[in-house]
């Protein structure tokens, strides 16, 4: 017996050992893996697209899969009519993306940008509020030829710049020089010393920034469509509802009794028991907020350790590279990108910049200012006293404030659940269904009117109705409509959109803003940002912001 059973349960181990074999499902390749890595085992993960080692797993599958979406719809479309027997180009392609990627990743890592998001950017759209303001007063006087010269034109003549006209058009030579610099700071010398490879990467930047993004972003309705987004939805429908649906409730006489009066008395229990826990939750969470934003949450940037995991990052490429016949990075590029990064390797370290007090960067003064011209706060009595009051508040407690806001900014707007959020966002919005959907239709006069309305109309819920009047003058339709009218000139928005845009360039790449760069790259950035940091500026007010910039 048991030698017949022996077999018997060899024979069925066996078979359930093929069983199990059999029925376990392999994950099919991804797109990115089919496309961009063919020589890549079935079973093998993605290299890292990130040379930081804190980079999660998602971002790194989300920014490969936008990046074979991208090159299937704009690359492989054309290419596949050249050649359908050539698989390399693409896997190619991805190699220079991922130097670049990880060029740009170490220097965003190694630059700060709270002086741009709470010094540059305020004090751009201030100056484009005050500017576009003093030229509409000037549009029908003598200064306009009694009418004849346009808005545009006398707005120009306030913020004049090099690669805008004063019709709104751009020049295109100036980002095309812009991005050659970049491409020549990001690409390995083997792939930036032909033209052909660098002016196609070029030239497909320049149409994607130059003719695509920043004509769209400027539009005055696209602008207020984006302001009624981040608004959410309105308040109207939730509003509506109960006055509808509720029958009206004061045909009887109302009989007060012991259960109405256990009810009411329970209810106010309940609602008064919320409210003590929402104050205790608000205040265990301000002490929490408080404790982090006086340690240093900020990490500082250890430039020789990024500079180690961006080279055993490129070495965990090299295999796929090898794969493909193709010659590893020489190490002088390598040696140039460690250069690049030790940029800020001998400028004191941020929280030691941050405790002395001839050093804080007043980052709350100038977003104050903003909103004070934004809402023309200074022309009433109310309005100007409660935005001098917060003033004298934040710089009395201004090294608080830079410390809070700059917390703010890498806890909640750049951290990596929000680049996680736009990158799929924008995966979802560019390729709905795999592929590039229809091209957006620019709405009607008539819708853009529209648009505009509600967004008055939800700007005015914002506001308490007791408020209004105090914070918005006796009329705060027209309050608000002067605020948003700055931004109904195409035009005169694409002054501020190149101003943004140099600043940002700035900010990553500060020896753009040198002349004769390439001599003077062994200076601290510091020392080279004040020779020629304020020639983009449109005005003082901005100078002076560039000059915090480079303290």
């Amino acid at each position: 017996m048991a030698g017949h059973l022996r077999p018997q349960v060899a024979r069925s181990s066996h078979s359930t050992s093929n069983t199990s074999n059999v029925t376990k499902p392999q994950q099919p390749a991804t797109l990115a893996k089919r496309l961009l890595f063919p020589h890549l085992p079935p079973g093998s993960d993605l290299p890292p697209l990130f040379a930081s080692p804190s980079c999660p797993p998602e971002l790194n599958a989300e920014a490969y899969d936008f990046i074979a979406l991208a090159l299937r719809a704009f690359v492989n479309s054309w290419w596949t009519k050249i050649t359908r027997y050539d698989k390399e180009f693409l896997p190619e392609v991805t190699t220079i993306l991922t130097t670049i990627f990880r060029t740009l990743e170490t220097r965003v890592l190694s630059t700060d940008f709270s002086p741009l998001i709470f010094s540059v950017a305020p004090a751009l759209i201030t100056q484009h509020y005050r500017d576009y303001r003093l030229a509409a007063s000037k549009v029908s006087t003598s200064y306009a030829m009694g009418g004849a010269v346009p808005l545009p034109h006398l707005f120009h003549q306030l913020q004049p710049h090099v690669a805008v006209s004063a019709e709104g058009r751009i020049d295109e030579e100036y980002f095309r020089q812009a991005f050659d610099h970049i491409l020549k700071l990001s690409l390995p010398p083997q792939d930036y010393a032909p033209e052909v490879e660098r002016y196609i990467v070029r030239e497909i930047i320049l149409k994607v920034v130059v003719k695509d993004i920043i004509p769209q972003i400027t539009q005055p309705w696209f602008i207020q469509r984006t302001i009624l987004d981040l608004l959410g939805p309105p308040f109207d429908a939730e509003s509506d509802k109960p006055a509808d649906a509720s029958p009206p409730s004061h045909t009887h006489p109302a009989h007060f009794s012991f259960h109405s009066l256990l009810v009411f008395f329970l209810s106010a229990m309940q609602s008064v028991s919320g409210i003590g826990l929402v104050l205790i939750r608000m205040y265990k969470q301000t002490l929490i907020t408080i404790k982090l934003v006086n340690q240093p949450t900020h990490p500082i940037v250890n430039h020789r350790s990024t500079s180690g995991t961006w080279r055993t990052a490129r070495q965990a490429m090299s295999p796929a590279r090898d794969a493909r016949s193709v010659s590893p990075p020489s190490s002088s590029y390598a040696s140039a990108a460690s250069s690049s990064i030790s940029l800020h390797a001998d400028t004191p370290p941020r929280n030691l910049r941050e405790s002395s007090p001839n050093l804080f960067r007043h980052y709350a003064r100038e977003p104050l200012t903003m909103i004070s011209e934004l809402f023309t706060m200074r022309e009433r009595f109310a309005t100007s006293a409660a935005m001098h009051t917060l003033c004298m508040i934040c710089a009395a407690m201004t090294p608080f404030m830079d410390r809070l806001l700059t917390h703010v900014l890498y806890t909640r707007i750049l951290s990596t659940s929000s680049i996680l959020f736009i990158l799929r966002l924008s995966k979802h919005t560019l390729f709905p269904n795999g592929y590039p959907g229809p091209p957006s239709i620019d709405p009607t006069p008539e819708e853009q009117t529209v648009i505009r309305q509600q967004l008055l109309r939800r700007l005015h819920e914002q506001v308490p109705t007791l408020a209004a009047p105090v914070f918005l003058g006796p009329s705060p339709e027209r309050t608000l409509e002067e605020a948003i009218n700055p931004l109904d000139d195409a035009a005169c928005n694409m002054h501020l959109a190149v101003f943004i845009l140099d600043a940002l360039l700035l900010s990553i790449f500060p020896e753009m803003g040198v002349e004769g760069n390439g001599g003077n790259a062994d200076l601290e950035v510091p020392e080279r940002l004040d020779d020629d940091g304020e020639d983009w500026a449109p005005d003082m007010v901005v100078n002076r912001t560039m000059a915090m910039m480079t303290s």
